[in-house]
């Protein structure tokens, strides 16, 4: 396997969503990334619904260019042998709850012990210490308790709302991966390993101060209140469906007059500037919105583009994978998985010209590759034949 991360090793023992996300953005750059399970199931995902051939397109979608390995960690045999792999590894990522990897075993003291420079990688839900940090957690609890479930609602009077992905998640594993490079780069200068903390909590917070914490920023003036600056998405109905139009300058501003025929509303005073635009955006929004009711998205597309008015259709998630934008830059791939068949999945989105990936693979089976993985680590034959059985429910 190619990529700019090729000759590093990445030990994964990360399960659910942040952490294999974060894994699996270091495998698509040519990390070996060697995911370590229990043999009784494995990562939860391989459980979750919507499954082809007993995979799960959950698991598959966040365990692509890795390699399984189950290992009992309470059994000290297996333990040894997983501390063994570690010895050769450059990265080690757990996200159980605090305090559990030092329980069983695995944590920052006992993997450094083996591999001094590991970069050494916790993630948690709500953070390290504190009242909620032995809670359990999921993504919409961080949602909530991090403003953005309020800052999706629009104003701090309105009901809050959910984002409909889980973006704590997934985005707790692009920082994770940024930082897991940072401290690969950083030790390559100072030969030095480090510990990497980061929560779900953290991220997201962090996330929404770039945008959405703009009237928690000046300490000395607060506002105490977020201000709903409009209800109104910049999603339009059109006669047969739906499209999204973004003015923000004079010149977008001018065009979509033009756009929609509507010369008049440049003489308007609410409308004279872009901040008298902005203080008046539900009437500018409800004015275009019963503009473009009048005619097909086809036609509002055409005229909006032909006068470089910022337009998109708005697509379901089926007319968005075979959209020509989309199959121009190839973001969509079908391969054939070894097991689960053939599959579609997105490409990696960063592309580099001279360390491309020049192999894909799909996500492993549960300890498909235990025997491959033990035996590069140097266990003995039998100490392979004990750990690489299958678990005993699944002997036939």
């Amino acid at each position: 396997m190619t990529g700019p991360l090729k000759e590093f090793r990445i030990v994964d023992t990360t399960s659910m969503v942040s952490g294999p996300s974060a894994a699996m953005l270091l495998a698509d750059q040519g990390a070996d990334v060697i995911k370590v399970e229990n043999p009784e199931g494995g990562d939860h995902t391989r459980a979750s619904a919507n499954t082809q051939n007993g995979f799960s397109a959950n698991f598959l979608n966040n365990n692509r260019n890795k390699r399984s390995v189950t290992l009992n960690l309470k059994d000290d045999r297996a333990k040894r042998a997983f501390l063994k792999i570690c010895e050769t590894s450059d990265v080690f990522i757990q996200n159980f709850r605090p305090g559990v990897a030092d329980r069983i075993g695995i944590g920052e003291a006992d993997i450094r012990a083996v591999r001094e420079d590991i970069i050494y990688v916790s993630i948690c839900g709500f953070g390290e210490s504190g009242p909620y940090a032995a809670k359990p957690v999921y993504d919409p609890l961080i949602q909530a308790l991090s403003g953005l479930a309020t800052v999706q609602g629009g104003s701090d009077e309105e009901r809050p709302r959910l984002v409909r992905t889980i973006l704590p998640d997934k985005l707790t594993g692009i920082v994770a991966a940024q930082a897991i490079t940072a401290a690969l780069l950083a030790r390559t200068k100072t030969g030095r390993g480090q510990h990497v903390r980061l929560s779900m909590l953290d991220t997201i917070i962090a996330f929404l101060w770039g945008s959405d914490m703009g009237s928690q920023t000046f300490v000395d003036s607060p506002f105490p209140q977020q201000k709903s600056a409009s209800f109104i998405d910049l999603i339009y109905e059109t006669a047969d469906g739906y499209i999204s139009v973004a003015v923000q300058s004079d010149r977008e501003w001018q065009a979509l007059t033009r756009a929609v025929d509507q010369p008049d509303w440049l003489e308007d005073e609410r409308f004279k500037t872009p901040a008298l635009r902005q203080e008046n955006i539900d009437d500018r929004l409800n004015m275009t919105q019963e503009m473009l009711r009048t005619a097909p998205s086809a036609e509002w597309l055409a005229r909006l583009e032909a006068e470089d008015v910022p337009c998109a259709p708005v697509l379901t998630r089926s007319e968005a994978i075979r959209h020509p934008q989309v199959a121009a830059n190839a973001i969509v791939l079908e391969t054939d998985h070894h097991l689960a068949g053939r599959v579609r999945q997105a490409r990696p989105a960063a592309q580099f010209s001279e360390t491309p990936l020049d192999t894909f693979t799909g996500g492993p089976g549960l300890g498909e590759h235990t025997r491959e993985v033990l035996a590069e680590a140097g266990c003995s034959e039998e100490t392979i034949a004990a750990l690489a059985e299958p678990p005993r429910d699944r002997v036939k």
